[in-house]
């Protein structure tokens, strides 16, 4: 039994077709990607048409703290002058993010973020963007010498820039698979904990057992990890975040 429970599990997280056919068709994953683009979508519209100078409605006040905290704390915090032409982009990024965690801890449903494809995607937005603004500020010729800082020896400017290259090119493998591997390794948990709950209460029952009783005690660790989930899936959007407003902020500044 604990080996069909397991294989479920893992299987639970393998991508699945859900729409349309083996040859071409959306698997969970891209299926709740879609899902949250068009939930996001509908809240900023939502907003936007009922947006008030002094908000009374709760959910708004809501998404406006949201995308003050974003304005403010993320986007005049860490780029500084001329931040307000990224924040659009940056609160996209945020809300997409935080929306796709917590549809993803929806039991049954499954978090878009949990596949690399979707994180390396969001990375890849967030790479060339900050490589166009920098491109933007300094000019092609211009933004590729600024990578390494200035006032560098003659002799040692092709190593250290080639390291600062390195280094660049790593910033879009890292958003991917930090965001990737925090989101899969969470609801992992989640799983094995919700399999051990169901374990000890289907043992119980069939041997009418108080073994039964031992899933009282998964059953709450399981809800402080769901609790401590809700945590990692606000700070993962806020890391991601976070760090494009940065990589942002370096390819633009003068070195």
């Amino acid at each position: 039994m604990l080996t069909e429970h397991a294989q479920e599990l893992r299987e639970s997280f393998v991508p699945h077709v859900v729409l349309g056919n083996g040859t071409v068709g959306l698997t969970q994953y891209t299926f709740y990607m879609i899902l949250v683009w068009i939930i996001v979508a509908l809240i900023v519209c939502l907003v936007a048409k009922r947006l008030t100078l002094i908000p009374t409605n709760k959910f708004l006040n809501t998404v406006e703290y949201g995308y003050q905290f974003v304005r403010n704390d993320i986007g005049e915090g860490v780029i500084g002058h001329g931040f307000k032409k990224h924040v659009p982009f940056l609160a996209t990024l945020f809300f997409f993010i935080l929306v796709a965690n917590f549809v993803g801890l929806i039991p049954g449903a499954g978090a878009a973020t949990g596949a690399i494809s979707v994180t390396w995607a969001l990375a890849t937005i967030s790479f060339v963007y900050f490589n166009y603004w920098g491109i933007k500020a300094h000019g092609g010729l211009g933004y590729i010498k600024s990578i390494a800082p200035s006032g560098l020896p003659a002799p040692m400017v092709p190593i250290i820039w080639i390291f600062e290259f390195i280094s660049l090119v790593l910033r879009w493998l890292t958003l991917a698979v930090r965001l990737y591997g925090n989101m899969f390794a969470g609801h992992m948990v989640l799983g094995i904990f919700a399999l051990a709950t169901s374990i000890f209460i289907n043992v119980g029952i069939q041997m009418a057992s108080p073994i039964a009783a031992v899933s009282v005690g998964w059953f709450a660790l399981l809800f402080i990890m769901y609790a401590l989930e809700c945590l990692v899936a606000f700070i993962q959007a806020y890391v991601f975040t976070v760090l494009s407003a940065v990589y942002v902020s370096l390819a633009t500044s003068s070195h």
